[in-house]
């Protein structure tokens, strides 16, 4: 079997725990590489997977990546990421990007745009869509007409006691649940009930964000969203209700690496047969307008 030759961009705890161990392991996948801003720190994970760091932008840097490459991963803080996928994508690449794609809606738009000039593929890393646990249910659900409306919870404990490494990452703490867990519930709701038509939304404090949303399917549901939520009172959660009765969300048993294997698997089919995934980048261009309109409605109040 041939190999899609996939390179990593990012080098930060994501990328450790999750992207490259997934990609190292994958038996349709070569990992051509490992590109960091720190050179330092690309080195380190590149060895640790026994593949080649790149660095930069000079001969050993990312336009040598992608020229070895036939997609990359992106493990990047959205903003960082949006340009050098628009990048990726113009230089040839399949994309497997994180979620959001970007935090505003000119970015999103412009690595959506990319992808579709060069007639690349293209997978957005929502984790719920591809943990084979979750994504099974929300498939069960999506198939029942009858629903009167549903409720996400994304409660994280992010900045409590025995806070994780993505404590520390600014764009997190600039943005917020709203756009860090934002996308996670949305891509949940909007299989079951479709695409969001109106948003309301109202902010509370620490970082509390609820929305309300209307479908197209005339449905409306709601979210609410924290990464500050008390350790005791944080959690995810998920409800539908309608004829069919009332649908919760299993709780969670797939690892991040797992999940991510299952992403790596989307794009692969998706480069091989030409078919866009229901998560590619059209749909996080999608998130990233949603949430954006719930950003200026908060702004507004």
């Amino acid at each position: 079997m041939t190999k899609l030759r996939i390179g990593l961009l990012g080098t930060g705890s994501w990328a450790e725990r999750t992207h490259a161990p997934a990609l190292a392991a994958h038996p349709g996948v070569e990992l051509t590489g490992v590109w960091g801003r720190r050179p330092e720190a690309a080195a380190a994970l590149a060895q640790a997977h026994g593949t080649r760091a790149y660095s930069g932008e000079g001969e050993d840097g990312l336009d040598a990546l992608l020229a070895a490459s036939e997609a990359v991963a992106v493990a990047l803080p959205p903003d960082v990421q949006a340009p050098l996928a628009a990048r990726a994508a113009a230089a040839g690449c399949h994309l497997l990007l994180d979620k959001p794609v970007a935090t505003d809606v000119a970015g999103a738009r412009a690595v959506a745009g990319a992808a579709e000039a060069a007639g690349v593929a293209s997978v957005v890393f929502c984790t719920m869509r591809f943990a084979p646990g979750s994504a099974a249910w929300i498939a069960e659900q999506s198939a029942k007409k009858d629903w009167f409306t549903g409720h996400a919870d994304w409660l994280g404990a992010l900045y409590g006691h025995g806070a994780a490494p993505s404590a520390d990452s600014p764009w997190r703490r600039d943005k917020g649940g709203l756009w860090d867990v934002g996308p996670h519930a949305l891509s949940v709701l909007i299989p079951v009930l479709g695409d969001v038509t109106e948003v309301t939304a109202v902010r509370g404090e620490p970082d509390l964000t609820h929305l309300v949303l209307r479908h197209t399917t005339g449905v409306t549901s709601s979210a609410t969203l924290s990464l500050s939520a008390p350790k005791a009172g944080a959690g995810v959660g998920v409800t539908f209700r309608g004829d069919s009765g009332t649908a919760v969300l299993p709780p969670g048993a797939d690892s991040a690496v797992t999940s991510f294997t299952a992403a790596v698997d989307a794009l692969l089919k998706a480069a091989e047969t030409g078919e866009p995934h229901p998560c590619d980048v059209r749909f996080g261009v999608r998130l990233t307008e949603i949430l954006a309109e719930a950003e200026a409605r908060i702004a507004q109040a």
